[in-house]
C-alpha cells in the first residue's frame, strides 16, 4: 500500500473533512472576535448557541452544495468556487445568528467581514496545501517522467493542467515560437525559445518532448518537427483543436505524431456541394467496403445522408466490422436513422448477385473500390488479380448500365501509368473499360479517379515503420531511391466523392498528390522523432539500423500520375482531369474474349501478350510468378481441364 493511500472509506473521508470544516469555522470566527477585542468574545457567551447552530448549518451547507464529492487531489477552478459559495452562505447564517444573539449592528457587520475572509482562507487554503502535499508525496513516490511541451497557448496550458493531475509526465519548461509570451510564466511553468532547446534537454535530462499546436497547419507543424527531428527525443503530439476545445486532452491522448505532419500537406476543406451531388438522398454501393479506403468511403457517405447505403465485400470479418463501425456513427446522428445499412457478403465477379443488388436497392451511385492491390501479391497471383480487377469491373460497370445506375465512379492507382507489374496494368485495363463504355454513349455517367498511397491503408508502409521501431529495428526500405506520393485515407475519399459529382462521362481524374518524397527519408524521420538515432555506415553506435531488402518483383522506383501531358483543372484546386486514349468498345470487347480464354486456360503467357497489347507501356520483368507458370505447363500438358468459355455480360 502506498503511503498516500487512505485505507477508510468515503463516508469516513467526507466525515472528517466536515469535522476539520467545522473547528476552522470555529477558528475563524474567535479570530474574528479576537481581532475586534480580546474579551469581546466572552462577553457574548448567551451567543454561543445560535453561533453554534450556524456553525453546523454552514457545514451541512458545504455538503449540500457538493463540497465532500471534491477529490483533495483533482480539485480544480469548479471546486473553488463551490468553496466562495459555501463561505458566502456561512457567512449569512453568522449574521443571521448574530442578529439573534443581540451584537451591536457596528460589530455584526466587522465580524462577518472578518470571518468571511478568514474562513475562505481556512477552508479554500487548507484544500490547496493538502493538494499539493499529496501532488509531491505521490511525486516521491511515483516519479514522473520530466518532459517539454512546446507550445504555450490555450492547448498547452490544458495540457499541463492533465498531467500536472496525472502520473506520468511532469512539464518541466514550455517552446513557444511567440516572442511574447518567451520569459513569462503560464501556470508555474517557464516559457523558452526554441533555440535553447539543446540546454533544456540536458538540464532536465528530457527524453520526450510533447507538441501542443493542434491550430497548426500541416506545413507549420512540419517545419517545427524539422526543427525537433535531430533532438535526441521521443516527439509525441496531443489532440486536434476540437478534442482541445471540447475539454477531452488527458495523459491517454498523447500520442506519436501523425505521419500527415511529416508530410506538411494542408487539406483543401470539401465543397458541400460537390460532396452532397451524388450521394445526399440516394441509393449508394460502395464495393470493396471493408477495405480501408472502402470503409473510409462509406463513413464519409454515411455524414452525407444519403437514403441508403449498401455495403459489399467478400471479407467476412471485414463486413461485420465496418457495418457495426457504421451502425454506431448512425445512431449518433441527427436522424441518422433515416439511412439505411445494408451488409452484402459477395464478390464482384457474380454477375447475378451485381445485378439483383443494383435492382433490388433501386442504386444510383456505384463506388467501386474492390480490387486486388497488393503487388507481390498479384504478381503471384495473376489469373486471380485479372478476374477480380478487369472482370470484377467489367462485371460491375454492365450490371450498372443494366440496371440504370446513374454515376460510376472506380477507384484506380498511379501504379496503372505505364505499370511494371500485374496489378497496375490491370487496374489501367479496368480503367480503359470505363473509358470505353462511356464513349458508346452510356447512359451511366463512368468515371475513375487515380491517386496514390494512401497512408494507414492494409499495407501501408508508415505503420510498418513504426512497429519495426517499437521493436528495435531494423527498419526495412526496398532501395534507397524509391520514392512514393502519399495522401491521408480521410482527404483521398473526400476527393473521390468530389471528383465523381464533377463527371461528365468517360473522365480519369487525378488527384493533386504535392511532390513524391523519399521513403528512406522517411524512414530517418520517423526514427529520429521517436528518439532513436539511425545505425548505418556514417554512425556504428546508433539505435535503429535500416536494412534494404530490394525492390519487390513489379514494383517501381517511381510512380507516375499522368500518361499523356494533356491535364486541365477543375473547380476543386487538388482535383485534375486527364485526356488520355483509350480503345473503343469493339476492339476492347474482342480483346476481353481472348483475356477471359486465357484465364480459363491459364495461360499466363497469353494474359501477359494481351495486357501488354491493351495497356500502353506496360513492360513485365521475367522471372517471375514461378508457381503459375507451373500450373500453366500442366494445364499445357493436360494434367488440368479447362472450363468452357462463357460469353461476355452485354448490356
Amino acid at each position: 500500500m502506498n503511503l498516500y493511500t487512505v485505507p477508510l472509506s468515503r463516508t469516513v473521508k467526507q466525515m472528517l473533512l466536515m469535522l476539520a470544516d467545522s473547528l476552522m469555522l470555529v477558528l475563524a470566527l474567535w479570530l474574528a472576535f479576537a481581532l475586534l477585542g480580546s474579551n469581546f468574545f466572552l462577553s457574548f457567551q448567551e451567543a454561543y448557541v445560535p453561533l453554534a447552530l450556524a456553525n453546523l448549518a454552514s457545514v451541512l451547507t458545504f455538503y449540500r452544495i457538493g463540497l465532500y464529492r471534491a477529490i483533495l487531489l483533482y480539485m480544480g477552478l469548479q471546486s473553488v468556487f463551490i468553496v466562495l459559495q459555501g463561505v458566502t452562505i456561512s457567512a449569512v447564517l453568522l449574521a443571521s445568528a448574530s442578529f439573534v444573539a443581540g451584537v451591536p449592528a457596528g460589530y455584526e457587520i466587522a465580524i462577518v467581514a472578518i470571518y468571511w475572509m478568514i474562513a475562505l482562507l481556512f477552508v479554500g487554503g487548507s484544500r490547496f496545501v493538502a493538494k499539493v502535499a499529496l501532488q509531491n508525496l505521490i511525486q516521491n513516490f511515483r516519479p514522473k517522467e520530466p518532459v517539454i511541451i512546446y507550445g504555450a497557448g490555450s492547448s498547452g496550458m490544458q495540457l499541463v493542467a492533465a498531467l500536472q493531475n496525472g502520473h506520468q509526465y511532469l512539464p518541466v519548461a514550455f517552446v513557444d515560437d511567440s516572442k511574447g509570451l518567451i520569459g513569462s510564466t503560464v501556470h508555474g511553468i517557464r516559457v523558452y525559445s526554441p533555440g535553447v532547446l539543446n540546454d533544456l534537454i540536458e538540464n532536465f535530462s528530457v527524453r520526450q518532448i510533447l507538441l501542443a499546436v493542434p491550430s497548426a497547419t500541416h506545413a507549420e507543424r512540419k517545419e517545427i518537427l524539422n526543427r525537433l527531428e535531430h533532438l535526441p527525443v521521443h516527439v509525441k503530439t496531443v489532440p486536434d483543436l476540437f478534442d482541445m476545445v471540447s475539454g477531452r486532452v488527458g495523459v491517454d491522448e498523447v500520442r506519436d505524431i501523425d505521419i500527415e505532419d511529416l508530410l506538411g500537406r494542408d487539406i483543401v476543406p470539401p465543397n458541400p456541394k460537390l460532396m452532397g451531388a451524388c450521394i445526399t438522398g440516394c441509393s449508394v454501393l460502395v464495393t470493396g467496403a471493408a477495405g480501408s479506403i472502402g470503409s473510409e468511403l462509406c463513413r464519409q457517405i454515411l455524414f452525407l445522408r444519403p437514403s441508403r447505403l449498401v455495403l459489399l465485400d467478400s471479407s467476412e470479418y471485414g463486413l461485420y466490422t465496418v457495418e457495426n463501425e457504421l451502425l454506431e456513427i448512425r445512431a449518433s446522428l441527427d436522424r441518422g436513422e433515416d439511412t439505411e445499412v445494408v451488409a452484402l457478403l459477395g464478390n464482384v465477379c457474380n454477375a447475378i448477385l451485381m445485378e439483383h443488388t443494383m435492382r433490388r436497392f433501386a442504386v444510383q451511385t456505384v463506388y467501386h473500390v474492390a480490387a486486388y492491390k497488393q503487388v507481390p501479391m498479384v504478381e503471384s497471383n495473376i489469373v486471380e488479380g485479372v478476374q477480380n480487377n478487369i472482370f470484377g469491373t467489367l462485371v460491375s460497370a454492365q450490371c450498372a448500365e443494366r440496371t440504370g445506375v446513374r454515376n460510376f465512379v472506380l477507384i484506380s492507382t498511379d501504379k496503372a501509368v505505364r505499370p511494371t507489374n500485374f496489378m497496375g496494368a490491370t487496374k489501367r485495363f479496368a480503367e480503359q473499360i470505363l473509358q470505353a463504355l462511356a464513349f458508346k454513349n452510356s447512359a451511366t455517367c463512368f468515371s475513375m479517379v487515380r491517386f496514390g498511397n494512401v497512408l494507414g491503408s492494409s499495407g501501408s508502409v508508415v505503420p510498418l515503420f513504426r512497429k519495426q521501431i517499437s521493436a528495435g529495428g531494423p527498419v526495412t526500405v526496398t532501395h534507397p531511391e524509391v520514392t512514393r506520393y502519399f495522401m491521408t485515407v480521410q482527404e483521398a475519399a473526400q476527393l473521390v466523392i468530389q471528383a465523381g459529382a464533377m463527371a461528365t462521362g468517360g473522365d480519369v481524374f487525378v488527384l493533386d498528390m504535392n511532390e513524391p518524397i523519399k521513403i528512406i527519408d522517411l524512414a530517418r524521420k520517423m526514427v529520429h522523432l521517436m528518439g532513436y538515432n539511425v545505425k548505418d555506415e556514417n554512425s556504428y553506435r546508433g539505435d535503429i539500423a535500416i536494412e534494404y531488402t530490394g525492390l519487390r518483383p513489379g514494383e517501381k522506383l517511381f510512380e507516375e500520375l499522368l500518361i499523356g501531358e494533356s491535364v486541365t483543372g477543375t473547380e476543386h484546386p487538388k482535383i485534375m482531369r486527364a485526356e488520355e486514349d483509350a480503345l473503343p468498345w469493339h476492339e476492347l470487347e474482342q480483346h476481353l474474349q481472348e483475356l477471359q480464354l486465357a484465364c480459363r486456360r491459364m495461360d499466363l503467357s497469353a494474359i501477359r501478350a494481351i495486357l501488354m497489347e491493351v495497356v500502353d507501356g506496360f513492360c513485365p520483368k521475367e522471372g517471375v510468378n514461378h508457381s503459375l507458370w507451373q500450373a500453366e505447363a500442366q494445364v499445357r500438358s493436360g494434367k488440368l481441364e479447362t472450363a468452357k468459355v462463357t460469353p461476355l455480360h452485354k448490356k
